[in-house]
């Protein structure tokens, strides 16, 4: 599989990174922003890994922060598939594993079945 092919899901924090990778069952790189990040930086991030080519996901909590982060990601990556978890968690860190494990398969993402 070549870097191209390999999915990129964007999260907000480390907790969030680990969480994901739990739960995934394909090959992807999972990129922090740790928080609002200046469009420097994000187009660093864009740049790095290539961004603009391959299918990007988008999950980022349901907070004032997190819908900053969402609106500016949008803008740089139009492409880029949203997935939303439900407001009552706010966090993805806090959003139960079953959840999170049926967003992430709704947008066509392999989850380990143990979580489904």
């Amino acid at each position: 599989m070549s870097k191209q092919e390999i999915k990129v899901i964007i999260v907000e924090g480390r907790s969030d990174k680990e969480k994901v990778a739990k739960l995934v069952d394909e090959e992807v790189e999972i990129v922090c922003t740790n928080g609002t990040i200046n469009v420097e930086r994000l187009e660093n991030l864009i740049e790095m890994f290539n961004m603009d080519y391959r299918d990007v996901f988008i999950l980022v909590d349901e907070d004032n922060a997190g819908k900053k982060l969402r609106k500016q990601l949008s803008k740089e990556l139009p492409h880029a598939i949203h997935i939303f978890i439900d407001k009552s968690y706010r966090e993805v860190a806090a959003t139960p594993e079953s959840e999170l494990a049926v967003a992430l398969v709704s947008s066509h993402i392999m989850i380990n079945p143990n979580y489904l």
